[in-house]
Parts: C-alpha cells; structure tokens; sequence
C-alpha cells in the first residue's frame, strides 16, 4: 500500500460508517415520529378519558412533554406525526420486527392493520422510505393528498438522492404534472436528475430534528458574518446591562412553520412588562419584507410562546448600513395606547438603538 492507497482507505471507511450513523439515526427518529402518532391516533380513538381533553389533546401533550424536558415534540410536530402514521400505516410491520423493547411493540394494536387496509401505501417499500429518506422529506411527502403523485415524489427523491431542498422545488415546479404531459418522459426524468442538488450526509445530522433527537444543544450561530455575530454580541450585552427588565432567553432562537426553520437573532423576556422582545439585526438597509418577517415572528409567538399571564409579543428590528443605522419597533396587532406607551418607556428609545449599532461599528473598525 502506498500513501495514496492509505488516504483513499480512510476516505472510503470514514464515508461509509458516516453514512451509517446518519442513516440509524435518521430511521430511529423517523420510527419515533411514526411510533408517536399511532399513540396519538390509538388514545384518539380508545383512550378512557380521552373526552376530557377534546380539541386541546395536542396543545396539552406539547405542553407536558415539554415539561418533561421532551424537545421537539410541538403541537405542530404532534400533528404531523399523525398524519405520518395515516399516511404509511403499513411501517407497522417494520416497527414489529424491529429490536425494540416488548413493552414497546405491545403498544402496537390491531388498529394499526385496519388503517393499513383503508390507507395502503403505493409507494416504496417501508424499509426503503425510512432508511434512504429524512424525516424532513417526509414531512414534505405527507402533505400531498394524492397517492401516485406522492409514490412519484418517492421514487424519484431516492433514486435521486435528492436534498429536501430539491423535493421542495420539485414539488413546487409540478414535476409531477410536466412529466405527465412530456412526449419523452425518460428524457426529462434524465436531465431533471443530472442537475438536482445531492442529499449529504452533514446536511441530515445538521437537521434541528436530529439534534433536539438527540438532546444535543442548538447551534448558537447561524450566520457567519462576523459583523453580524459581533453586534448581536455588543447588543445582548447592552441590553442586560441596562436594568431595565431584560432576561436573556435565546440566541438564534429556531422556529419552525410549514417544514421551514427561521431563526430569530435575540429573544429576550421583559420581566416587567411581561412580555417576550423578539430583536432581529439586517447587515444593510431596511427593506419592507423585513418588517413582513417580523410580523411573521410575532404571531408565531402569539399563538405559540405566550404564556397565561403574558403580554403582546414586541420586535424590535435594527438595520444597518456603513453610513447609517435604523432602529424600528413592531407592536404585533397591538393598538391599546396604553401599553404601547408602557413599552416606549421600558425599552431603549430609537436614538439609543442607533447609537448602539454605531458604536459597534466603531469599535470593529466599520
């Protein structure tokens, strides 16, 4: 063996036992997701106080798995793993020959064989979905309703190899249906994969499904910009030093709609207006979609993070350019004088914003 040699063998064994660990972690949060939703689905139908809970079964199991330290698992996310159970019923019999604990495979019941006969998959095998698919391209595949374009989806994301990015725009672009009317469709099923973005095995493991799987912590950091990440330093510092009431809560807070993630640069908590300040910093100038964007935070939050007892989430939005700096306040739907008064009192005003961002310019020499 040569030195050439001996780098190739690392290649091939470091590339192979990658794609192992991404692939067992990836089936066992998929079997997860699909074992929660026949939970879901069998309490539904059979649990003994099942009445008691009604339309809010979702909201309140978010809520105490959360409290039990569970992350992930949001009302959102419940929902989608029942219809993941719906949509591919027929994993059950994976999920029986796999080794996991008895106590487990006795949860699974008959029910799990009438959904399959109602609901038979006419797609890939179950073995192959799981195993060559993330959760996140499963996620995308449950929301189309019709049985053959969702088995065209399959087939073409595995053969492919395709990113979730690449479903999504496949989805988008109909591929499905220009396929259909394609007088050569061998052809255009050729070229559409010869330019599709590839899955990578660091893009699965990367997946924020993966890491609250695993109960690893969040990436802190999401931009690499290092004027970003310096002035959301300078900033979290300024406004804990202020005393105003600000108890720091998250860095790139991830949220999570429609199978995209977004992330809020800064989450605070006003411990004495009672309400949570979402801050979200633009290296250039203001745009009108990014107030869009934060409108979107807001009722995220409204219906998502808000606690009995909370205020109206605000958001604060800060932009920058070399030569200039603004500072612009979002009230999310709110129009009570009163509070918007308490709050223009509470938080740092415009100029002091301003004066903030060019001091950080400053001393990073911008």
């Amino acid at each position: 063996m040569n030195f050439e040699q001996l780098i190739q063998v690392f290649e091939q064994a470091h590339n192979y036992l990658q794609e192992s660990a991404v692939s067992a972690v990836n089936q066992s949060l998929t079997i997860r997701n699909w074992l929660f939703g026949h939970y879901i689905v069998e309490y539904e139908q059979n649990g003994e106080d099942r009445a008691k809970y009604g339309d809010k079964l979702l909201a309140t199991l978010a809520k105490d798995l959360k409290s039990k330290g569970i992350k992930g698992l949001s009302q959102r996310n419940l929902y989608n793993f029942c219809q993941f159970y719906l949509t591919y019923p027929d994993i059950s019999q994976l999920v029986a020959n796999t080794e996991l604990p008895k106590a487990i495979l006795q949860t699974l019941s008959a029910k799990s064989e009438i959904v399959k006969q109602e609901n038979e998959n006419i797609g890939v095998a179950p073995q192959l979905l799981i195993s060559r698919l993330s959760f996140s391209h499963i996620i995308e595949l449950i929301g189309e309703k019709d049985p053959t374009k969702r088995a065209f989806y399959e087939i073409e994301s595995i053969k492919g190899n395709w990113s979730i990015r690449e479903l999504k725009r496949q989805m988008g672009s109909l591929m499905y249906e220009r396929t259909g009317l394609s007088k050569y469709k061998k052809g255009l099923l050729t070229k559409t994969g010869a330019k599709a973005r590839r899955l990578k095995p660091e893009e699965v493991i990367r997946d924020p499904y993966v890491f609250e799987f695993l109960g690893l912590p969040p990436r802190d950091e999401v931009s690499e910009d290092d004027l970003e990440t310096a002035l959301l330093d300078h900033l979290q510092a300024f406004l804990m030093e202020m005393g105003r009431g600000f108890c720091f809560e998250a860095r790139q807070k991830r949220i999570t709609v429609d199978n995209e993630h977004f992330y809020i640069d800064l989450v605070f908590y006003h411990r004495i207006l009672r309400c949570h300040v979402l801050i979200d910093l633009k290296i250039r100038k203001f745009k009108h979609t990014d107030a869009g964007q934060m409108n979107f935070y807001l009722n995220y939050y409204l219906d998502n993070e808000m606690e009995e007892g909370d205020e109206l989430p605000i958001g604060i939005l800060l932009c920058t350019e070399k030569d200039e700096s603004t500072a612009r306040y979002a009230l999310g739907n709110l129009d009570n004088k009163v509070f918007v008064s308490r709050y223009k009192v509470a938080l740092p005003t415009e100029e002091e914003l301003q004066k903030l961002i060019e001091e950080g310019k400053r001393l990073l020499g911008q």
